[in-house]
């Protein structure tokens, strides 16, 4: 599968000019509406002007603006798909070969972690270790259990961390304890769940500095994070695979265990020592 746009972005970013760094970060908060409009619609909107959203265009290998618009429109039909609508692989041969499932799986991962830098990586651990605020997660029909499995190890190296469970009403009820000092870390994959927007938005209001874990076509809740991890989903089969997100969340936690350290280690060892 070819790269997508925003794995494109996540990939040059540190490599374009101001003019084209904005262009992006305009890109990645109206994903991908915003591409599918007039070159004059969207510099407008970035604040730059028509020449640079072209050489923007280009620096991501695009010949032309139609050509980046057409591979838009094909994410956009892909984030639309439904389970019944997607091709199943065939069914693995024999003789010990690998299944079409884990070879997407091993594909996933390896594209994943491609276009993930460390950079960004060590940013989000070192908001995850900020023990000033609270942290608070939260995922999506599929993914929650990402988020509940996450949050149990994080509770254990630093304190406030709070998995949020539940009606979305219970959710809400949360937001009066959320503030400017606080991180809200969210799993959101395709078919995006709207009651995750509508609570993200909500928290942005509120300060809160959100963490998005989504996969290659971005959730909406991209528009209000200040940090997002694009993790390849997609997969020969009826339903998109979780691996690549499990595995973004396994190596927070570790960069964050890493860099919170010795105060970690004190509470790891008075855990057991309460046991």
């Amino acid at each position: 599968m070819a790269s997508s746009i925003a794995e494109l972005i996540a990939e040059r970013l540190d490599a374009m000019p101001a003019g084209e760094r904005r262009a992006a970060q305009t890109l990645i908060a109206n994903y991908p509406l915003i591409g599918l409009k007039t070159v004059a619609d969207f510099s407008q909107q970035a604040g730059v002007s028509s020449p640079t959203i072209l050489r923007f265009v280009a620096r991501l290998g695009f010949h032309n603006y139609p050509e980046f618009q057409s591979a838009l429109q094909d994410e956009l039909a892909a984030q639309l798909q439904s389970p019944a609508s997607r091709t199943l692989a065939p069914a693995a041969s024999g003789g010990g070969k690998a299944s079409p499932m884990l070879e997407a799986t091993l594909d996933n991962l390896r594209e994943t972690f491609r276009h993930v830098s460390d950079r960004q990586l060590t940013d989000i651990a070192t908001k995850l270790s900020d023990r000033r605020g609270h942290m608070f997660l939260i995922g999506g029909r599929f993914t929650d259990p990402l988020a509940r499995y996450m949050a149990a190890h994080m509770a254990i190296i630093r304190p406030n961390v709070f998995h949020l469970s539940g009606q979305e009403s219970i959710w809400r009820d949360r937001l009066i304890d959320m503030g400017k000092h606080d991180v809200l870390l969210i799993f959101d994959i395709r078919r995006y769940q709207e009651s995750l927007v509508r609570f993200a938005e909500k928290a942005h209001q509120r300060g809160v500095q959100i963490v998005l874990i989504t996969d290659q076509w971005l959730s909406p809740i991209a528009r209000f994070a200040r940090h997002v991890i694009a993790g390849r989903t997609a997969m020969p089969s009826a339903w998109d695979s979780s691996a690549s997100l499990f595995v973004i969340a396994e190596t927070l936690i570790d960069a964050a265990t890493r860099q919170l350290d010795t105060e970690g280690t004190r509470r790891i060892r008075e855990m057991e020592e309460l046991r």
